[in-house]
């Protein structure tokens, strides 16, 4: 496996993201004023995959939240598609940590209440859902209970409801944070596949930094808080990637170049921690 990577031919167009001088101060729960996010400056092209890591509390997941039009800056831009995001982004496909299925629904039901909540009818949309269901093995599961899953099969089926209404966007917030190793790492291949496969731009949070080499197209390193781009890394490495990527000497010199980076932010962590 050599060359340049390059993502195969997709069914539908993702939106460009930019982020222009973006920053984001909030109080505590004592009044002070709390710099999370500063002078962040981001272009993320239609239909890139790009994974975002930092130290904990550095504003990934703020920064996630303001794309996605969930929360606001206090200074700066976000646009996508050229134009300012000011409210909820309601065609873009999100998912967290948490998969927030609803344990009275089936999971074909949950995965069509994209569509109850839009107001729209969903039986057009069944055969969609079940198709997604059937991509990440899950066809036999479609009239089962949430509750009578695992947490893998769970987190499958919340794939399948942020792709359903086939989103320009994917906003995914450490979705896989919470799995055991070998299901987390199915889930990487599965996930891969279907976005390249949807051609969404995606913007992953995670603490993996496997899993960002893996899936990424970029991998975006913030610093400690307030969190700015302290590196913007190209991954060059074929695809579609399946399980094999992970042996190959590229994938390893570029998990070991985020890990160096990481290990100073989180160090700076731990000293600004011993300070206050």
């Amino acid at each position: 496996m050599t060359g340049t990577a390059k993502r195969p031919p997709t069914t539908s167009a993702g939106l460009p993201l930019r982020v222009e001088g973006l920053g984001k101060t909030f109080r505590s729960a004592r009044g002070a004023a709390v710099r999370a996010l500063d002078g962040i400056d981001l272009t993320i092209g239609a239909g890139e995959f790009v994974s975002i890591l930092g130290p904990s509390g550095c504003g990934k997941s703020t920064l996630l939240a303001i794309l996605a039009g969930l929360d606001t800056a206090t200074d700066g831009t976000a646009s996508v598609g050229g134009r300012p995001v000011t409210a909820p982004l309601v065609d873009a496909g999100v998912m967290f940590q948490r998969d927030l299925l609803l344990d009275w629904h089936t999971c074909e039901d949950n995965i069509l209440m994209q569509f109850r909540m839009r107001g729209l009818a969903t039986a057009p949309y069944r055969d969609r859902a079940r198709e997604l269901l059937a991509l990440v093995g899950m066809e036999h599961a479609a009239q089962r209970y949430p509750r009578e899953l695992s947490g893998g099969m769970r987190q499958r089926v919340a794939i399948c409801r942020a792709l359903v209404h086939e989103p320009p966007l994917l906003f995914l917030d450490e979705p896989f944070g919470a799995l055991d190793a070998l299901t987390r790492e199915n889930l990487n291949t599965e996930l891969a596949a279907l976005t390249a496969h949807s051609g969404a731009t995606v913007v992953f949070v995670t603490h993996g930094i496997d899993e960002a080499v893996f899936l990424g197209d970029r991998a975006v390193v913030m610093s400690a808080r307030p969190g700015r781009v302290i590196a913007d890394v190209a991954i060059d490495l074929p695809v579609p990637r399946g399980p094999q990527v992970r042996e190959l000497p590229q994938f390893t010199a570029y998990t070991a170049r985020l890990r160096k980076l990481l290990a100073h932010e989180v160090q700076a962590v731990a000293v600004e921690g011993a300070r206050s």
